[in-house]
């Protein structure tokens, strides 16, 4: 019987002891070489591009330049998705250990116990690594020609609780039985490719966006629902349905249900609620897990890192907590 590949060595290539290990020079330096990589960590101004720059140290010994050509100021963090930080930095290195070593997810709970910091400063930095992770989907469609794509929806959220007294109970399958908070995670997944996903009131309001994110040519994949009817114009579509079998034909939605199972295992074993304004960024935490799952944990910690420097300060965690500005999720 072959070995899992998370009980390999393979799959250990970094671990947390020597992140907390690091000093604060060190954190630095792995840090900058992780964000200007071209240059092997000499700094580069974010604001223009020119790597004339000269070490400004403030008094307390923390890193800062200015640039030669725009004479703006800049810290290790300008401009990325850790911008304004005030904790060490190696705190947010041992943050993204933290998150990548978990299969399923990571509560902010969790990750404030095991920083030593407040549970709003934990849910934050996780939204921010959230936010990086689904960075990497923007914008990507999947497929071509002869490729083969599955699509396939999950409903989240908007729990009824029902009456005690049988008597009293309703159909909860009918809509005017639900509260309105139900909504459906969309999920195309490319074989042996990415997994993109989006947060809708119901599958058939995600054709537009399957037809926008799926290149002409491909094979696409569904069940048997009637929201999936319209694709049968654009794309070949074979479809499965689940009442006879799970595959059937060539034709299954395999790849798809394996990404929900991840979701559902890490609401229920973690998160517990992830309906509302972040079900959207929970859902592209697990596409990213899903689609690195057979990389070891030291290459999706550069993933994540590299991606936080590569994305500019959160539009929605910027000052959350003051209540500058409302948390509005992009696609």
């Amino acid at each position: 019987m072959s070995q899992h590949f998370l009980l390999s060595a393979a799959a250990r290539s970094l671990n947390l002891a020597k992140v907390l290990r690091m000093s604060n020079k060190e954190a630095e330096t792995v840090f900058a070489r992780i964000r200007w990589e071209e240059t092997d960590g000499q700094p580069i101004c974010p604001a223009c591009g020119c790597d004339a720059v000269y070490d400004c140290r403030r008094p307390n010994g923390a890193p800062r330049w200015r640039c030669k050509a725009c004479r703006k100021d800049f810290t290790l963090t300008s401009g990325t998705l850790f911008a304004f930080h005030k904790l060490p930095l190696q705190t947010y290195l041992a943050a993204v250990v933290i998150f990548v070593n978990e299969v399923k997810g990571k509560s902010a709970l969790a990750l404030s116990r095991d920083l030593g910091v407040q549970y709003k400063t934990a849910f934050v930095l996780a939204h921010k690594i959230r936010e990086a992770m689904g960075a990497e989907i923007r914008g990507v469609t999947l497929g071509g020609e002869g490729r083969t794509v599955e699509v396939d929806g999950c409903y989240v959220g908007g729990h009824v609780r029902p009456e005690n007294k049988k008597a009293d109970r309703k159909d909860r399958r009918l809509s005017a039985n639900q509260n309105g908070k139900r909504r459906v995670v969309v999920a195309i997944r490319e074989r042996d490719g990415r997994t993109v996903t989006q947060v809708f009131e119901s599958e058939a309001a995600s054709i537009g966006f399957i037809k926008a994110r799926v290149e002409r040519g491909t094979i696409l994949q569904a069940d048997e629902s009637s929201a999936w009817n319209p694709l049968h114009a654009t794309f070949e579509t074979k479809r499965i349905n689940h009442q006879e079998a799970y595959s059937l034909d060539d034709a299954c939605t395999n790849d798809a249900e394996s990404f929900f199972s991840r979701l559902r295992r890490a609401e229920i074993g973690h998160h517990h609620h992830i309906s509302g304004a972040y079900l959207a960024r929970y859902a592209r935490e697990a596409g990213f897990r899903e689609d690195y799952r057979r990389n070891s944990n030291g290459e999706q910690f550069r993933r994540v890192v590299t991606l936080v420097t590569k994305n500019g300060p959160s539009v929605d965690f910027c000052g959350y907590w003051q209540r500058n500005r409302a948390a509005a999720l992009a696609a």
